[in-house]
């Protein structure tokens, strides 16, 4: 593939990633300043890496999601968990079991600025998620009590 074919491959995967109206923006504030480093990132980000048919892009998009929380890179952490419920497919209790298999190797304090995060970010898209409680599809068993 040749930088062109790179480029456009690319921008087709973020369009499909991050959604017409974040690409559509990101482009309009491009610069002569910021060009080169745009064009980097829609050559290689995306046109390389993110087109590799070894991973599909759902799983792509938890290794970002995973990989974002765990460096702390807040904003694209919002934007990837941002478009993975909007383009992605991606539900409530997908983002939280990302953020809990994260606590577990990056760290409690990553975790729980994560789901703050991810929470503020559910909260704009309309009711309060329906997420299952852990545990939600084991029958419950009755406890008996003793008379004291």
């Amino acid at each position: 593939m040749n930088d062109d074919e790179r480029r456009r491959a690319g921008t087709r995967v973020r369009r499909q990633v991050l959604g017409d109206g974040h690409v559509d923006r990101a482009q309009a504030r491009e610069n002569p300043f910021t060009a080169e480093f745009h064009d980097l990132i829609k050559r290689y980000a995306w046109g390389e890496i993110w087109t590799r048919p070894g991973l599909d892009i759902r799983t792509r998009r938890v290794l970002v999601i995973g990989t974002l929380l765990a460096l702390g890179r807040w904003e694209e952490f919002e934007m990837h968990v941002r478009a993975a419920l909007a383009e992605g497919g991606f539900s409530a209790d997908d983002v939280k079991e990302i953020v809990l298999q994260q606590a577990i190797y990056c760290g409690v304090p990553a975790a729980h600025a994560a789901l703050t995060r991810a929470e503020a970010i559910l909260a704009t898209r309309g009711p309060a998620p329906r997420v299952a409680a852990r545990g939600a599809t084991r029958k419950s068993r009755a406890v008996k009590r003793r008379p004291v």
